[in-house]
């Protein structure tokens, strides 16, 4: 089994969404996306693609995803993770590999009211089953 995680923190007030802009209050977010709207529709497009050829099932508690894909995504699942962590990297990724590519992403509590939002682009509802 091989693990890989990619966690940093960086701080800008670009966002790619509205959840990413704005919490609660308006106050903006300290973390957010730094993907601009046409790249932004472009990253959702390929985590969607993904999650339509290989995402077997889908898990969600709180501010953690659990996703669970055919092995034979492991590339594209890295590809992603790794892009995915320069825009967004207040999320916490961690990918797991064994007979399945287990992804596990996790977000701060300062983006609790946005995680619906952030999580929603890795299209759980297309998983095959519910882990």
């Amino acid at each position: 089994m091989t693990t890989t995680n990619a966690n940093t923190n960086t701080n800008t007030a670009d966002a790619c969404c509205s959840s990413c802009a704005m919490a609660g209050n308006g106050a903006a977010l300290a973390t957010a996306c730094t993907l601009d709207a046409a790249d932004f529709k472009e990253r959702v497009a390929s985590v969607q693609a993904l999650a339509s050829r290989h995402l077997l099932a889908s898990r969600r508690e709180s501010l953690t995803l659990h996703l669970t894909y055919a092995l034979e995504a492991l590339p594209e699942v890295r590809n992603i993770v790794a892009m995915e962590a320069e825009c967004c990297a207040f999320l916490d990724f961690d990918i797991r590999a064994g007979e399945q590519i287990e992804l596990t992403m996790t977000a701060p509590e300062s983006v609790a009211l946005a995680a619906d939002e952030l999580f929603a682009h890795f299209a759980p509802e297309l998983a095959k089953t519910a882990a």
